[in-house]
């Protein structure tokens, strides 16, 4: 019986796989291999098992322009904040809206734009790659691909910030954003439901025994909540720091993202010639808007440092309310200020009467033997209950366990 309908549908099935046997045959490969090259130069966590999902899900969805981004995003994009990059990425790589049925069988990444919108920089500097990449074979693209993850990973977790090249610098800053810091936590005084505990929560027992008669068939526990410490962060901006501060700012804004800790009270400074207030930047999920916007906030970027009248300023401007018993300080500077040492004495003597710690992150431990003499860095050192190195990869992912160690807050329910 149902021989009929199958020859009824035969000409319409080998059509379309002849189709899409024209388009495995094509350039459809080629072009999804092209673009995971360039997601990966964009900061994207690509792999090939995931290039090869992802071409298992265009035979399925087809070459509609609208399923094959749809497909394409959800299995190469894993983390939020890549979400933009991924969407204007594609727009850019494919960009002749006209051949929707041939998307990935053409490759068009030098057509003329009558006006170009202007990208982020994470995918400008994907898209500059793919023109250059343009006069070299794809095997030599491959090789130069696993030349960098393999032999230079290792390099680059232990060199200087302030000795890499410009692209090498990229390249660590995004490392840098995949750095965990698992922040410490205190109890509040407020409880939440858990599954076990020491304290019964009754107005949550008797609302479930309502549903069985007033039976208690079983009871409902409560424990006080852990919360991730606040922290204020303050950041010396002089020229002496420059290398280091967009490497930081970009790890401690992945690091402390609302998506990783939703309940982290952060508060950021820059320190220069004056303080500026750095959480609208922070605000930005994407790391690359953030940087943006700290460029146009900080006008002392490269200038002088004046530590003791930023503290002043911030103390002036409701340091009450945003340092506590609680709050975790990070200050980092390299300690050559030029200010008043006596006024940064003072400030600081307030700062640690009034926080839980003062953490000192300083690049200049880079250097064997350092001995903080400078008057700004002795003053820093006097009243910081510590001093971490913050000058390559491998010290970041050092600081979370010195930070756990330092603060020695022990896990209790």
């Amino acid at each position: 019986m149902p021989q009929p309908e199958l020859q009824a549908q035969a000409p319409a099935r080998s059509a379309s796989v002849s189709w899409w046997g024209d388009a495995r045959s094509g350039k459809l490969p080629v072009n999804l291999l092209g673009f995971g090259r360039a997601l990966r130069r964009a900061g994207l966590a690509v792999d090939a098992e995931r290039l090869a999902l992802a071409h298992q899900g265009l035979m399925l969805v087809g070459m509609n322009r609208e399923d094959v981004a749809a497909a394409l995003e959800a299995v190469l994009v894993s983390r939020e904040q890549d979400l933009a990059v991924f969407r204007e990425l594609f727009a850019a790589y494919f960009r002749n809206p006209e051949v929707a049925q041939q998307l990935l069988s053409q490759l068009l990444p030098g057509a003329p734009e009558a006006a170009r919108p202007r990208h982020r920089p994470r995918v400008q500097e994907a898209l500059s790659a793919i023109r250059a990449a343009q006069q070299k074979t794809a095997s030599e693209e491959l090789t130069l691909d696993a030349a960098m993850s393999a032999s230079d990973r290792h390099r680059l977790q232990h060199a200087d910030f302030n000795q890499l090249s410009a692209s090498e610098y990229r390249l660590v800053q995004q490392l840098a954003r995949d750095i965990r810091l698992p922040l410490p936590s205190y109890r509040s005084r407020r409880s939440e439901l858990r599954a076990s505990g020491l304290r019964v929560h009754w107005p949550a027992s008797l609302k479930a025994a309502a549903a069985t008669g007033g039976e208690l068939a079983s009871l409902k526990w409560r424990r006080r909540k852990r919360l991730p410490m606040p922290w204020l962060a303050l950041v010396d901006v002089s020229g002496s720091m420059e290398r280091y501060v967009r490497l930081l700012l970009a790890f401690l804004h992945q690091a402390t993202s609302p998506r990783r800790y939703p309940q982290l009270r952060r508060h950021v400074y820059s320190m220069g010639t004056g303080l500026q207030e750095l959480n609208r930047a922070f605000a930005y999920s994407d790391p690359d808007a953030m940087l943006a916007q700290l460029n146009h906030d900080i006008d002392d970027f490269g200038g002088g440092t004046c530590l003791g009248e930023c503290l002043a300023q911030l103390r002036r401007q409701g340091g009450r309310h945003l340092v506590g018993r609680r709050t975790l300080v990070l200050l980092v500077s390299d300690g050559l200020d030029t200010g008043d040492s006596a006024l940064l004495e003072r400030e600081l003597q307030w700062l640690a009467r009034h926080s839980a710690r003062i953490v000192w992150l300083n690049p200049l431990l880079r250097f064997d033997g350092y001995a903080p003499l400078a008057k700004g860095a002795q003053v820093l050192h006097r009243h910081s209950h510590a001093m971490l190195a913050v000058h390559n990869l491998q010290s970041l992912q050092q600081l979370a366990a010195h930070l756990a160690k330092l603060l020695q807050l022990p896990h209790r329910d």
